[in-house]
């Protein structure tokens, strides 16, 4: 229902693409499409239970312990692996091993096919014999039904079902399982997290607090390549973008190194701002840009928009207020062997605005002629608060206007919980330039951050009336 309504709202502002008001229902219907399509390389899942392929119902009504830790788990607060264990009872159906093969082949959908089970186990007393353990929610009765029988009849198999003892482990269950298992009833489990890295990171609910170290061992057990676990216990800090966060299980190194868009980037999760949510905005707004071109990015991080532009040729200034992320973004640049075309400055954004970008934009624009295809691109990725900043751009400049192709063109980032969030962000991006956008703007939605409550990139190119300032006659 959650999903519907985002889709809803998203429908209903044509994609907040406010110049095209009259965008077409296909159109509108690829975008979600495209939309939803990006998420799996954003946000590692930890996916629900996928393997009961019969409604939850049915499944109770079968056997609604199966595949369930041991109840008295349940209330647990430190990971204790052995309470997990318990044996159940399943279908099987004994063959001889010559025809183990075949019998999987032809029973393919009836066969158990869960992740860390084995299918094929021994018979102890029948060395020349093998076990074919069945899905207990395909054989709900124990007995098979007319079409397996008459196919296990074609490969002279006795369709008799065993009842065989399976015993089941920490090792077999899955994330969600084991949480739904221990959390108290009827409270939610923590499904998902982001993965920098090393570093599985976590927004627990109050709720969950209490079983916050099982719940990061349980994360760091299921997910190979994880060695860290994290809390978030704070809010972003809006000045310097980074939280404060509660190791919960394994090393306490938030030192590490992520790859986005097949460039590699280095930071310290506790002291900077990453986010491997926004991989695909990074590399939009990088597509947007061609060689010889010029970015201005006001609020850097450790340069997920600066390194991939200098590597398209472009040229870089970069800016962080925080001294960490300057740090990191030096580093990064020299990482990716891009400098030498990175311009690093460590200052507050509308110093940074009114210093480099003003003195860079008051050489450059003059000289551009009629025809060149040079292109000013600032960038304002600070959602919080970068709608704020753009009143710096009235009559930055002094003197006769460019031609309008040369005008710098602002991407600018923010948040709204506006049941119109393009016309609400734009119409607080007019208040800060003192002008109206209308018709020469577009809005896309970046991501949903929590219900209604949307992230979203403004991009327009300055009007030369709140950009210039003309000198008195």
């Amino acid at each position: 229902l959650w999903r519907l309504g985002y889709c809803a709202r998203l429908l209903k502002t044509n994609h907040f693409r406010t110049a095209a008001s009259n965008t077409s229902f296909p159109a509108v219907w690829m975008l979600l499409a495209q939309h939803f399509g990006r998420i799996p390389e954003l946000f590692v899942v930890v996916k629900r239970n996928t393997f009961f392929t019969m409604p939850e119902t049915v499944e109770d009504k079968t056997n609604p312990e199966l595949y369930l830790p041991h109840p008295g788990v349940r209330g647990m607060t430190l990971l204790n692996r052995e309470a997990f264990k318990r044996t159940v009872l399943v279908p099987a159906l004994k063959v001889k091993k010559e025809t183990v093969s075949s019998v999987l082949k032809s029973l393919k959908q009836s066969v158990l096919q869960r992740p860390g089970l084995k299918r094929v186990v021994e018979d102890p007393e029948d060395e020349d014999s093998r076990f074919v353990i069945l899905d207990p929610h395909k054989i709900p009765e124990f007995s098979l039904g007319e079409s397996e029988q008459q196919v296990l009849k074609q490969l002279n198999v006795h369709p008799e079902v065993s009842k065989y003892h399976l015993e089941l482990t920490y090792e077999n269950f899955k994330s969600e399982e084991i949480l739904r298992a221990v959390l108290p009833e009827g409270q939610e489990v923590t499904s998902g997290f982001s993965r920098v890295g090393h570093i599985a990171h976590l927004n627990l609910r109050d709720h969950q607090l209490p079983y916050r170290h099982l719940i990061g061992q349980v994360i760091m057990d299921k997910n190979p390549g994880i060695t860290c676990v994290v809390n978030k216990t704070s809010i972003i800090d809006s000045t310097y973008r980074n939280f404060e966060m509660e190791v919960l299980a394994g090393e306490n190194n938030l030192v590490t190194k992520v790859k986005e868009n097949n460039i590699a980037y280095e930071l310290d999760f506790s002291k900077v701002y990453w986010n491997p949510r926004l991989s695909t905005e990074h590399g939009r707004i990088v597509e947007l840009l061609k060689p010889g071109d010029v970015l201005f990015d006001v609020f850097a991080g450790i340069g997920p928009f600066a390194i991939p532009a200098a590597r398209r040729k472009c040229r870089v200034f970069a800016n962080d207020l925080n001294p960490e992320s300057y740090t990191w973004l030096l580093h990064n640049c020299k990482l990716n062997k891009v400098d030498t075309k990175v311009k690093a400055f460590n200052m507050d954004g509308r110093d940074f605005l009114r210093g480099p970008v003003r003195e860079e934009l008051s050489k450059e624009l003059p000289l551009l002629k009629e025809g060149q295809k040079t292109a000013f691109h600032i960038v304002m990725n600070l959602p919080a608060l970068a709608v704020e900043f753009l009143d710096v751009f009235r009559h930055l400049l002094v003197g006769e206007p460019c031609s309008p192709a040369g005008l710098p063109t602002v991407h600018c980032y923010g948040f709204s919980k506006h049941s119109n969030p393009a016309r609400d962000i734009q119409e607080r991006a007019e208040a800060s330039l003192g002008t109206s956008l209308a018709g020469r703007c577009s809005t896309f939605l970046v991501r949903n951050v929590a219900p209604n409550k949307e992230m979203l990139c403004l991009s327009f190119q300055i009007p030369a009336d709140v950009l210039y300032k003309r000198p008195c006659p």
